[in-house]
């Protein structure tokens, strides 16, 4: 067997941190630097220290969607939403979707995901206005029909 018959490797083992100067990341602070509470104890991932303002997750953007995409009166649940293209599947998948109650609702529907209660205010008002609607077409319609009645 010669050493240069034998296959090359790209892959290094990972490094274990803290288990003496032979890892390759051992002895003294241990690739945590010095002093405080990281180098010491546990540490959420989203901390970035007093005076950061807004954390990590609040600066992330919600991602935006049109639900008067939809055709009326359908159901709003993940599949309708991956169909649709509103959502991309694998991030609605890992990491969920809820509804906001962000612009105007043009179309009824039925939404069967965790939502706002903004959401729920904008789709009664949806249709209590519909409703209002159909019904002064309905007065209307019989009002004419009375007058046409008289003459």
């Amino acid at each position: 067997m010669n050493l240069s018959s034998l296959l090359k490797t790209t892959e290094h083992a990972r490094k274990r941190i803290g288990r003496g100067i032979g890892s390759g990341k051992g002895g003294h602070t241990v690739g945590r630097g010095s002093k405080g509470q990281k180098a010491r104890g546990k540490m959420s991932p989203y901390f970035e220290g007093a005076s950061a303002g807004a954390s990590l997750i609040k600066r992330l953007p919600l991602l935006r969607g049109n639900l008067n995409l939809l055709p009326p009166e359908s159901i709003v649940d993940l599949e309708s939403l991956i169909k649709h293209k509103i959502v991309d599947e694998h991030e609605a998948r890992t990491f969920g979707v809820k509804i906001l109650g962000e612009g105007e609702l043009k179309v009824p529907l039925v939404i069967k995901l965790p939502h706002s209660k903004a959401v729920e205010k904008k789709i009664t008002a949806f249709i209590i206005k519909k409703k209002e609607i159909i019904e002064v077409k309905k007065t209307t319609s019989r009002k004419t029909s009375k007058k046409e009645n008289k003459k």
